[in-house]
């Protein structure tokens, strides 16, 4: 075979590693995914939003339907038309969209066939019936298109991840159960037209930040980041100043190749096809990448990190814009050909890789963690040390208090109202329609297996001490303490804040506010009206409201919880002398934690522990913050001027 080398090419060194065979573009057939044993080169101007390459559609699980467009999609003059990046290829252009729209209803001649876009372009299969949201009733802050692209991004991953734990707590109780609880979600969210960016592009996705993490493959999907459930490479058709040619748009490296993935700034991607007796084929997301070498365009990189809080679980996380800087063919481990594409990241991005590379190094070295005043804050108190660390400033750490992983009531514990307890052995069971816990938690337990929580609700009554379940039932969760690696450090306006080394994922437990419990009448004090660490149970996020999952999609009665139902409790808590790392915990008008009233250890329903959960997925080094709200009542605090920064900071809180 004769070799071609591309002149900025990875030179070889040996016989093994040869040179991309990349022949004139006009002799080469074409070879991207067919639908479902259709005709590859089919000419439907329908694209569908995923597409599943037919090597990989047997590993889906049975019974399972393809989630596609329940819509007629965008026409192609709007769907291939690549968003222009400021960074991008000089010879990159965007033309006018009726000029557009007029090319791209030509086909693209590639050899001698004709595709009309680099997705799933031949599917007929027939859409399916599209869901009324009138008929559905579904809340317009829920439909994506009337919101801003990051509240449409946002929306749709906090649905989708409601929709998924429901969906997992209605399989609990069942002998079969659903083995892929994302894919169903996913697909009751498009069935419904409830998605973001729906158009494939080149570049930057509207509403989706480096950093930003995704624990399922489809979540990339429903956002417009990468649209493949299955296949490691998207592309499409766009347009160039001398032609259009497909190229591809995202790449995904989970690990299910040989990739190199060590340098912050580039990666080995290798490319999709074959097995361990075939060479791989200059073809599909092969070919795509091969031309974006050529075209200069940028591809956006999704990358992966172990999961540890499930079995062989996974979080994919945006790295950012990168484009491919040389091609080149080699032996893989089998023996045979594999290719190999080397991306560079562009510069003046964000961290992406580079962050969970240093909170990994500091979690296996917490002495490599530079400018840390004390290792450990809670000097044990905590299952997991709370380190202290000033980046910013000479400051030695916050003003003097007693730290307490416990609320100090009015009265002691004992003269509480009890709680019921349920007589449950070992642990509670789903389904279990004897126990007394679930009984009082609506019939279902509040936690998934993993323990984040399912939904919102105005009380959540944990097992306690009592029970005859042991300390491991999933019903205890809150009650165990902090698991995730927590750090107090110095902001650069705001004082003290809280932030994690660890993802945390949408509905995991963080901490408990604790404190003093204060009664109304010192409340009023004036010296309480100084005091910054009064909780009160008066601030909402509209997102927090929206939380629970859209019952309606499901076909449930709706699970809306009003203002008064959620808030606000007779309870008052002052950390300002005692508490622990909650204190530390800043405002946002954007949260990503909220507060849920958690019952355990007494039934006095007027005075619950006020537990922390993350509202949304959160990357590693982002600060934890909740909505103090606006109170505006009798003994509340002050209203102080608010620097969150938020696109929809009000200004003010308090």
């Amino acid at each position: 075979m004769e070799r071609h080398q591309y002149p900025d090419s990875t030179p070889n060194s040996s016989t093994e590693n040869v040179g991309l065979d990349v022949k004139p573009l006009r002799t080469l057939a074409p070879m991207f995914p067919s639908s479902y044993g259709l005709n590859v080169f089919s000419q439907s101007r329908t694209s569908p939003f995923i597409y599943i390459s037919p090597s990989d559609y047997s590993s889906l699980p049975p019974g399972f339907t393809p989630p596609f467009p329940p819509f007629q999609a965008p026409q192609p003059g709007n769907a291939r038309q690549p968003n222009s990046y400021p960074n991008g290829n000089s010879s990159f252009q965007t033309p006018s969209a009726s000029a557009a729209e007029k090319k791209m209803k030509k086909q693209i001649h590639l050899g001698s066939n004709s595709v009309t876009d680099g997705s799933n372009s031949g599917c007929s299969m027939k859409p399916q019936k599209k869901k009324s949201r009138k008929a559905l009733n579904i809340d317009s802050g829920l439909v994506p298109s009337l919101l801003d692209p990051r509240d449409s991004v946002e929306i749709v991953l906090m649905t989708f991840d409601a929709l998924r734990r429901r969906l997992s707590q209605l399989d609990d109780g069942k002998e079969v159960k659903n083995q892929r609880p994302d894919l169903t979600a996913g697909t009751t969210l498009m069935s419904s037209d409830l998605r973001a960016n729906r158009a494939k592009r080149i570049g930057s996705v509207p509403g989706i930040e480096i950093g930003d993490i995704f624990y399922f493959r489809i979540e990339l999907c429903v956002v417009g980041l990468h649209a493949p459930i299955m296949a490691g490479i998207d592309y499409m058709t766009a347009q160039f100043e001398n032609g259009d040619d497909t190229v591809a748009v995202s790449v995904v490296s989970s690990g299910g190749y040989e990739n190199e993935e060590t340098n912050t700034d580039a990666l080995i991607y290798s490319g999709q096809g074959g097995n361990a007796n075939v060479d791989q084929k200059l073809q599909r997301g092969n070919l795509a990448l091969e031309r974006s070498l050529h075209r200069g365009n940028v591809v956006r990189v999704v990358r992966s990190a172990r999961d540890y809080s499930v079995p062989n679980g996974k979080i994919y996380f945006y790295d950012g814009l990168y484009k491919v800087e040389s091609s080149w063919v080699e032996k893989g481990k089998s023996g045979f050909n594999v290719f190999k594409f080397k991306l560079l990241r562009e510069p003046e991005q964000p961290p992406g890789l580079a962050i969970w590379k240093m909170t990994q190094q500091w979690k296996d070295n917490p002495t490599s963690r530079g400018r840390i005043i004390l290792p450990d804050i809670s000097s044990g108190a905590e299952n997991v040390p709370v380190c202290l660390v000033n980046e910013v400033d000479d400051e030695k750490g916050p003003t003097h208090f007693r730290y307490s992983t416990t609320v100090e009531y009015l009265r002691p514990l004992n003269s509480m109202k009890p709680l019921e307890i349920c007589r449950c052995a070992s642990v509670c069971l789903p389904g279990d329609v004897h126990c007394t816990c679930a009984k009082l938690n609506g019939g279902n337990l509040p936690y998934s297996s993993n323990g984040t929580l399912v939904s919102r609700k105005p009380l959540i009554y944990e097992c306690n001490m009592s029970c005859c379940c042991s300390s491991n039932c999933r019903n205890r969760v809150t009650q165990r303490g902090i698991t995730h690696k927590l750090e107090v450090f110095k902001t650069r306006d705001r004082g003290w804040g809280l932030r994690s080394w660890d993802p945390i994922r949408t509905g995991t437990f963080i901490c408990e506010y604790t404190g003093e419990v204060i009664n109304k009448i010192n409340l009023e004090d004036e010296n309480a009206d100084n005091d910054e660490y009064i909780l009160q149970t008066i601030g909402f996020d509209e997102k927090a409201f929206k939380w629970n999952y859209g019952p309606e999609l499901l076909g449930e009665p709706s699970a809306d919880y009003s203002t008064e139902s959620l808030g606000p409790l007779p309870i008052f808590i002052s950390a300002k002398n005692m508490g622990n790392v909650s204190r530390f915990m800043n405002h946002s008008c954007s949260p990503n934690v909220f507060w849920q009233p958690v019952l355990y250890d007494h039934g006095d329903e007027g005075y619950p522990h006020i537990m922390f959960f993350a509202m949304k997925h959160i990357p590693p080094l982002t600060e934890l913050t909740f909505d103090y709200g606006m109170g505006g009542g009798t003994g509340s605090r002050r209203t102080r001027k608010c620097l969150c920064g938020s696109p929809k900071c009000r200004g003010l809180f308090g």
